[in-house]
Formats: structure tokens, sequence, C-alpha cells
């Protein structure tokens, strides 16, 4: 297929470089070539080669990443020419770039239209009076979008197709517990890498076979009736799954807010404390939850309740480690309904863009298990059989094993690295791939939405870059795809490690992609 219209059907645009030179100041104020280069008069876009390389060497050598690592490369989709490299084949942190890998394996193995199954098993079917016998097992494989956000902000709502599901089959009535079953994965519920202080944000939500509202809580305070008093707090969706310890003061106006708030590991207690202002609107903090599948069984008992059938006993949870004791035979059990998620198409979307770290993980996790057979290890976990499985299919993209270290499927771990090489290497795979539309279509837009969408307004950037962001603490990267002026189609993968906290990498790396969306020139010369 011609490389030039292959990528036109992705969207990408060919911006003008009338536009560049009109645009490109208000990226560089940005950058650290503005800093030093304040009063210099606005330069011409690059229109040759030479010069293009030659300014990109200048942009990352300048006095703010003398400590910094710089790992960069640059490649023409259209005639194969390398653009420009530093440090190509180099190991560094890719943080969320690490779901590029990711979703790519997810889609090459399963397929853009897969949908993952949430089964109701129970031991019979329901008698002629609708009367269930026994307990009611809501068995999860990792679905990620039963959430209020897809639900029209109900929780309800999300979960109506199940009791619906349940209602089809004639229930009106369970003598026994609700039982969220999540022991399709087995494992912790954290992935590998990850630090203990990720897992009191909602970026570090447990990893669930049968996963709710992204495994988290939105925590409301509002100042109380007078000064003085304590604040008020809510949860929503509400339930009293999660207890919270209210330590906070209504303060008077022009005080500032301070509020604080502390999850102890493996417990489901809030610590809330510090002040509010009497007149302040409120503030509102996203939660993680322990247990997700046991909260699950607590909605969705809820919800059945609504729904006028009765349910005697209680809501609980079961895991992989319950099921070695207490084997759970699918193939023996009535299978009442079911739901099925959106399909991966939809997904790959949900993750790369808002850049979620749950679904990704989620998804290497259902990957793993697709491949247990009776010849797997018996402690081998999730993530272990999907980290197996991204590593087969590397291979299969061209992608040597040394270019690769990855210990989850997010990026989250520190202990993740890869070469722009490496990365690279998989935009060109990916380009001939089956899902190469689902899979480009998925990346955040410069200026139009996730993660991008703030960055590059108003530069030849805006509306052409196509590209996954990376973010932790001494790490930063974008990679992605880009189309210059002159409407030649070029894939980039660009990391900074290690620079200094006093300096922020964006703008450089923003002043970049507005320099190639903005170059003239052709790389056949």
């Amino acid at each position: 297929m011609n490389c030039h219209k292959h990528l036109c059907y992705y969207g990408f645009m060919k911006p003008s470089a009338a536009l560049f030179c009109l645009s490109l100041a208000a990226v560089l104020t940005l950058s650290a070539a503005a800093q030093e280069q304040k009063k210099a008069p606005l330069p011409k876009p690059p229109a040759t080669l030479a010069e293009l390389r030659q300014r990109l060497t200048n942009h990352i050598e300048l006095p703010p990443f003398a400590s910094a690592l710089w790992g960069v490369k640059i490649v023409s989709l259209d005639t194969g020419t390398t653009v420009f490299e530093r440090n190509p084949g180099k190991l560094f942190s890719p943080a969320s770039n690490s779901k590029l890998y990711t979703v790519a394996m997810v889609l090459d193995r399963l397929g853009a239209d897969y949908q993952i199954k949430t089964s109701l098993y129970a031991q019979t079917r329901p008698d002629p009076s609708g009367t269930l016998a026994g307990d009611l097992i809501i068995y999860g494989r990792g679905d990620p979008t039963i959430n209020t956000r897809l639900s029209g902000g109900s929780i309800y709502q999300a979960l109506d197709p199940l009791v619906r599901a349940l209602t089809n089959a004639g229930v009106t009535q369970i003598t026994g517990d609700i039982v969220g079953d999540e022991s399709f994965f087995h494992g912790p519920p954290f992935g590998s890498g990850w630090t203990w202080d990720d897992l009191e944000n909602s970026y570090g939500a447990e990893i669930s076979a049968l996963t709710i509202n992204d495994n988290t809580l939105q925590l409301l305070v509002k100042p109380g009736p007078r000064v003085g008093m304590p604040c008020r707090l809510s949860l929503s969706p509400a339930t009293s799954w999660v207890t919270l310890s209210n330590r906070t003061e209504t303060v008077t106006n022009g005080t500032p807010r301070d509020l604080h708030f502390y999850h102890p590991l493996g417990q489901n207690v809030i610590y809330v404390s510090g002040q509010l202002p009497l007149g302040n609107a409120g503030h509102a903090e996203e939660i993680t939850v322990r247990n997700p599948a046991g909260l699950f069984a607590a909605f969705f008992k809820e919800a059945l309740v609504r729904r006028g059938v009765k349910v005697a006993g209680t809501a609980r949870s079961a895991s992989w480690l319950d099921r070695e004791l207490q084997p759970l035979a699918c193939d023996k059990l009535v299978e009442l309904g079911s739901v099925s998620s959106l399909p991966l198409r939809d997904i790959a979307r949900e993750i790369q863009k808002p850049s979620q770290n749950l679904y990704t993980d989620l998804m290497l996790a259902h990957v793993g298990e697709t491949t247990r057979s009776t010849n797997t290890p018996a402690r081998a976990t999730s993530e272990d059989l999907g980290i197996q499985a991204l590593r087969r299919f590397l291979g299969q993209a061209g992608i040597r094993r040394d270019e690769t270290i990855f210990e989850e499927g997010s990026g989250l771990s520190r202990n993740n690295l890869t070469t722009p090489n490496a990365t690279v290497t998989l935009f060109q795979y990916m380009h001939r791939h089956k899902c190469s539309q689902v899979y480009f279509d998925a990346l955040p837009i410069a200026g139009v939405d996730g993660t991008l969408r703030n960055r590059m307004k108003d530069t030849p950037a805006a509306g052409n870059v196509h590209a996954k962001t990376g973010t932790l603490r001494w790490a930063n990267s974008i990679s992605g795809h880009v189309t210059t002026a002159a409407g030649e189609h070029l894939v980039f993968s660009m990391m900074v490690n290690r620079c200094p906290a006093t300096h922020s990498v964006r703008g450089d790396l923003d002043a970049i992609l507005a320099m190639l969306a903005g170059f003239t020139g052709r790389t056949t010369e």
C-alpha cells in the first residue's frame, strides 16, 4: 500500500509553512530555546534536511539539558530515511509510552473486534417461582468498561445490562450470597515495579478481573454549615464499602484551602484532614478502593434490590487464592447470562487518549490468561504470562530482545525500559498491520484531545501530531506521527530522562514537534 495514501487515511493533515511562521513563537516561548534567544528574530522554518538536523542538535544541547539524557529517533515512513537520532539504541524509562507496546500486542493477539465477557454463574437454574438456590457468582475476566463515565454518570445504569441478563433468566429471589469472583487473574492486585505510594492515587488503582468504576470512587469535601464545624464528606457513587475518617475543619473565608488524604495500604479507610473555607465550592478527590471485586458485588446486590430481586445473603468476593482452596469449575456451573465489554478498538482509545494505567494492565493480564494451559506453572501470574506474550510479539515485530525490558504493561513501573529504535520499529510494524488504523486513531491528537489537548495549540503541530505521552518524575517521553509542511509522514520517539526538576521538558518536546510539522524540505534531498 502506498505510504502517503495510507497515512492520509488516518486523517493526517498537511499544515502550511505560513502557519508555521505565525505560530512557532507561541511554542518556543515555552522552550529552553526561547529562554536562550528571547531577543533573536523569529526563525524561518527549516527548509533543508541539513538545516533541520542542525536545529534539532542545537535544541537538545541547550544548557538546561547538560545533565539530562536524550533519546531521539525520527524516521520518514515515506522514504525510510532517518531524519535525526541521538542515543537511539540506549535504554530509557518510557513511562506511559509502554502503553504503545501493550496496546499493539493486544490488538495483534485478539483483534480489534474482540470483547471481554463477564458471566453470571450459579449451581442450578431458578425454580418455577424464580428462586435461585445458593450463591450467584459474578465472574469477571477483566472488562474495564463497567463504569459511571460510560453510563451517564450512574453506576446502576452501568450494571443494568447484567441485572437484565439475570432477570431475563427468570430470577426473582436469591437464597445465597452475591459473590464477586476475580479469580480469572492470578497474582497480586498491583503491577510489578509500582511504588507503594502509587496505590494511594487513582492512577495506581488495583488490578482486578472484576473491575468497577475504574476501581475508584470520588470523595467530595464541602464546608460545614458553620466555622469550626467538620467539613461534609461524601462518596460518589455512594457506598459504605469505604470508611471515611473526618478530621477536617470549616474555617473563615479568606483562609486557604488545605486538605490532606491518607489511604493506608490494604485498608478501605480514608483519613481526611485539613481545612476548607466556609464559602468554598468544595473539592473532589479520586480515591482508590481495596478489593474492587467486593465493591462490585456490593453495588450489584443493591442494583438487584432496586429492581425488586430479593437477596437473602451478603455481598462478598473470591480471588485466585480462595479458588486454590475451593476450585471453581465454570464448565460445571450454569451460566444464567453474560455481558460483553466494548470492543478492543474502543478500549484502545480509552487507554491511549487519557493514558489509563488500569485498563492497560487489565488487557495485559487478560491476554496472559488466554495463553494459560495445563503445562503452565501453577504460580505463573497473569502478568507473567502477559509479559511473555509481549516478548513474543516484539520479536515478531522485529524488535531485538535486548532493546526492551518490560515488567508490566502501563509504564507505571520504574523498571520498564526501551529504546527509541524499538519504538520507531514498533510504529513501522503497526503501520503495515491489519489493525493499523485502530492503533493510530487511538493516539491523542495535539491541541485536540487526550493528554495532548492543551499542548501545541496554535502551532502547525495542532491537529497534526498524533502521539502518546509518558511522564514519571525523572522521565518525559512522546512518540507518534507528524506530517511535515511538505506532506511527508514521519514517525518519532523522543525520551528525556534525568532532567533537573527545575526545568519543564514539555515545552521543548512540543517545540521540536512544531519544528517537524513546519519542515518544508524533503528527506530525499
